[in-house]
């Protein structure tokens, strides 16, 4: 009895350091209680999907927003708009500044993408100075507008690198709508808003390149997938 009593506590012992390295406060509730354990659990879930540096949410929990909204699509026929973004020259910030300078501006842009989205967005960190934002029900003419206001808020911020030095950052910006009342994958939605990231930076960067529209040249492996069963028709 005493063995498993401290099994239990050396494991809430873990959870708890890894709230408190997190910088999330411990539940409230009675240590061991039902309420106790559902809060402990329920910060470990939330931290898993966030990524360290920024706050925003980490790869893992972009891919399955990714997946589940395009699935929406498929079935609702509302607009969805994918934007990918990724830092110009970052590289250059870590050669001249180091790397915590470098951290500083992964984290202000960060803030301008939490800025400048609706709360029904999801903004992920996906890479070292990449990021993608979903947004759900967007028209073309909304998705624009939000990405440009991304672009010039990134371009006109003084970020502080040291003591007395601010430098400027600007991203590139590609973007792609999600196929309506089409069976797609996430891999082919994001492969379509890198091409336009790609078009973005072969153009001298700082830009935004959008496809106009959803697409409405279905692949073969779009085909094949219109009568395939949804694995998330459970979830909504």
């Amino acid at each position: 009895m005493d063995c498993s009593s401290s099994s239990t506590e050396l494991r809430l012992d873990n959870a708890r350091k890894l709230l408190m390295q997190a910088g999330v406060a411990e539940p409230t509730a009675p240590v061991g209680s039902v309420p106790y354990l559902q809060a402990l659990v329920d910060a470990l879930v939330d931290l898993s999907s966030r990524d360290p540096l920024t706050g925003l949410a980490n790869r893992r929990s972009f891919e399955l927003a990714l997946a589940r909204e395009i699935d929406r699509v498929a079935r609702s026929g509302e607009p969805a708009l994918l934007l990918v973004l990724d830092i110009d020259h970052f590289k250059r910030v870590n050669d001249t500044w180091g790397h915590g300078a470098g951290d500083g501006v992964i984290r202000a842009v960060a803030g301008v993408l939490n800025e400048c989205v609706r709360p029904m967005d999801l903004v992920a960190r996906t890479g070292g100075e990449e990021y993608a934002i979903v947004l759900p029900n967007c028209a073309p003419a909304f998705g624009e507008a939000v990405a440009e206001r991304i672009r010039r808020r990134v371009e006109a911020l003084p970020i502080q690198v040291a003591p007395g030095e601010r430098i400027s950052a600007t991203v590139s910006i590609g973007g792609a709508f999600a196929p309506q009342w089409v069976r797609s994958s996430a891999h082919l939605w994001l492969e379509r808003a890198d091409q336009q990231l790609y078009r973005a930076k072969g153009r001298g960067r700082n830009l935004v390149c959008l496809e106009p529209t959803a697409v409405s040249l279905v692949s073969s492996e779009e085909r094949r997938m219109l009568f395939e069963t949804s694995q998330f028709l459970d979830f909504e």
